[in-house]
């Protein structure tokens, strides 16, 4: 199965939930997208004693996971893409749904 997920909380609890399904789901040999949009390109900043939101990051992007990050958003929080999340587009996001079997969001 081909999941996409769409993350636009900044709530670490939820956010660090999402990836863990990534993760899981790339455990089960799903191939998992990630997109990040509206608040939700705030998520490396998340990190908190009880929830390692880049961990699990990190975790799905090891397995083989791809995360991308609204460029637009990024602007308007006068931010940029990073390394683990680069800058993507509208067509992006729209290819992740078009190209899924399953969407998500958060």
């Amino acid at each position: 199965m081909k999941l996409g997920i769409v993350i636009y909380s900044t709530d670490a609890e939820t956010v660090w939930n999402a990836f863990r399904l990534g993760v899981f789901a790339l455990k089960e040999g799903d191939a998992v997208n990630v997109f990040l949009l509206a608040s939700g390109v705030e998520c490396e900043s998340l990190d908190t004693e009880h929830f390692s939101v880049t961990g699990q990051m990190n975790d799905l992007v090891e397995k083989g996971g791809k995360i991308l990050a609204c460029g637009t958003c990024l602007k308007i929080r006068n931010s940029e893409g990073t390394e683990l999340c680069p800058l993507s587009t509208m067509k992006d996001l729209y290819d992740l749904v078009r190209d899924s079997d399953k969407v998500v969001s958060f």
